[in-house]
């Protein structure tokens, strides 16, 4: 589905990314964590096409993604960022009408139909009671399940989340992801997603990849990314990793005391690796 082939990238001379490679299977849930500045939403832009690398190259379906057109490549993929909808005046329904957009000729008809699509999605995330109130009348959560019908109108083969979940609180969180989950198990949808809390990311990704300093450190299942020694260095804690008492996945528990210095050195030893 995705090959990532040795990419890098800098901005005024900073490496942000170094010769990072990685592969991604078609249908999985593919998780990218790391602190901040470590380059994960640069790489996000890079696979969505918003930046192109100074060197290496990036692969749909074996096809370069350089080759696809702008319309080409929304009808293949969508973003979904942290920020909600702005309250720009648009209704919930006419905000998921644009999700339609890469589907459209010049004067803005598609030619089939869509509105039965449109009033699933409404129905799905329980955005009924607002499909035609004005998006400046709606909480942050709400304006972030409006962006979430967005996408899932447009009907990508491949979803990319940049911290969705990172201004909502644990309630909508869980439910974000659970939506998401739901809507791969109903159509094909492979899912790269730039999670900030890891114990998320472990509960929804299938595989988990560590980055630091611009390059990767770790891929692998969450139990193999999430290593007590492992997180400490990357993230300068000392954290308690435990299963969860029904899913099973690793846990991350965190507890204070740790002096900065302590922490400072730990960073110091940990050294990005292909």
């Amino acid at each position: 589905m995705i090959e990532v082939k040795g990419i890098s990238k800098s901005f005024d001379s900073r490496a942000v990314l170094e010769e990072v490679s990685f592969a991604v299977k078609e249908g999985e849930t593919f998780g990218i964590i790391g602190p901040n500045g470590s380059g994960k939403s640069t790489l996000l832009k890079l696979i969505s096409g918003v930046e192109r690398p100074d060197s290496g190259e990036i692969r749909l379906d074996g096809k370069p993604l350089v080759s696809f057109a702008r319309k080409e490549l929304a009808r293949w993929l969508a973003v979904l960022q942290q920020d909600a909808l702005p309250p720009i005046g648009f209704s919930v329904r006419e905000v998921l009408e644009m999700g339609r957009f890469p589907f459209q000729n010049w004067l803005g008809d598609e030619p089939d139909d869509f509105s039965g699509l449109i009033d699933a999605i409404l129905a799905k995330l329980q955005l009924e009671p607002f499909a035609d109130r004005s998006l400046e009348y709606l909480s942050g959560g709400e304006r972030q399940r409006v962006a979430l019908g967005k996408v899932m109108a447009q009907q990508p083969r491949l979803l990319l989340l940049d911290e969705p979940t990172t201004f909502l609180d644990i309630g909508y969180q869980v439910q974000m992801m659970d939506t998401v989950r739901r809507w791969q198990s109903e159509q094909p949808l492979t899912v790269v997603a730039v999670l900030h809390d890891l114990n998320l990311a472990a509960q929804y990704c299938d595989r988990l990849m560590l980055i630091h300093r611009g390059g990767i450190v770790k891929i692998g299942t969450p139990w193999e990314v999430m290593e007590r020694e492992l997180i400490a260095m990357v993230y300068g804690t000392e954290p308690i990793i435990t299963a969860h008492p029904v899913s099973g996945s690793p846990q991350l528990l965190l507890q204070p005391g740790m002096p900065e210095a302590d922490m400072e050195q730990q960073r110091k030893h940990v050294l990005p690796f292909q």
